[in-house]
């Protein structure tokens, strides 16, 4: 087995289990150094230069004090495209991934039934991995991703650049209401902040040291502060009658998240599991 990767793999042992301080390793010597785990298992690595050597050092600390290797590598893969994440977004996860399938499944029915250009919401952009991936996915879509964070916006930009994804990035508010002469949607999609402030004493601090505060968390005594102002969004004239509503939510608010919708007016409002069997999203209709 290569040193370099059981240099690795050890040192991260006390911060993650052997299962992801191993998939963290060859990670970094796969994406870093373009190393292949073939190789690294045969050790057959090839010997490092200098230069490589002492990024490849300074990387093993940065990992040590408990950064996100997305962090440490500048990138993080979502729905097969690789994007550049930064601390003022959060690192994509595989569970937003089934969120944007789902969106992707409202369009294709809607496709059908459309000659126009189907208008695409992505409410709370972040690194824009969402709204890039349903336009890179539907091409002639009419994509629009807000976010509230200039710096988020910066990232989400230049993901959409590297991409060639021509996604329109707006700075506005998810919490600002829906008014005359603002854009009417077949789709809005969000993963807006839904963790109640008092679930962060039992997250693990990789999330809460370094990714942005301001897009996970939610008032203890106001947990559906976003998905509200997200249906009255939709009733109020942001989404068209008939188009869809998909967003994430706290697993631990499933059903009155389905509540709080249904009473700001929309319909068909279904609450779905993610993949491993966790109320996650929740779809309605205007």
């Amino acid at each position: 087995m290569n040193q370099l990767y059981q240099t690795l793999r050890d040192a991260l042992l006390p911060l993650h289990g052997a299962g992801e301080a191993k998939a963290i390793a060859l990670l970094v010597l796969e994406e870093g150094f373009g190393v292949s785990r073939t190789d690294v298992y045969a050790d057959k690595v090839r010997t490092f230069s200098e230069d490589e050597r002492l990024r490849f050092e300074r990387m093993l600390r940065r990992l040590v004090s408990g950064e996100p290797v997305q962090h440490v590598l500048g990138t993080a893969h979502f729905c097969g495209h690789a994007f550049r994440v930064s601390p003022a977004v959060l690192i994509p996860r595989p569970e937003t991934e089934e969120l944007v399938e789902l969106a992707a499944r409202a369009l294709e029915r809607m496709s059908l039934e459309s000659r126009s250009p189907l208008r695409v919401l992505d409410a709370g952009t972040g690194s824009g991995c969402v709204a890039c991936s349903l336009k890179l996915r539907f091409p002639a879509a009419d994509v629009t991703a807000w976010d509230v964070s200039d710096e988020a916006l910066a990232v989400a930009r230049e993901n959409a650049k590297a991409l060639h994804a021509d996604v329109r990035f707006l700075h506005r508010d998810m919490l600002q209401p829906y008014a005359e002469g603002d854009e009417t949607f077949d789709v809005i999609l969000s993963n807006p902040p839904y963790i109640c402030l008092h679930e962060r004493k039992d997250m693990e601090s990789v999330v809460t040291d370094h990714e942005p505060s301001l897009a996970l968390f939610v008032p203890d005594d106001n947990p559906l502060l976003f998905h509200r102002a997200l249906a009255d969004f939709c009733v109020e004239g942001g989404l068209r009658p008939g188009g869809v509503l998909a967003t994430e939510i706290n697993s631990a608010l499933g059903i009155v998240t389905v509540a709080c919708l249904e009473e700001a007016g929309l319909h068909d409002v279904t609450l779905l599991q993610d993949c491993f069997g966790k109320d996650r999203f929740v779809m309605a209709r205007r």
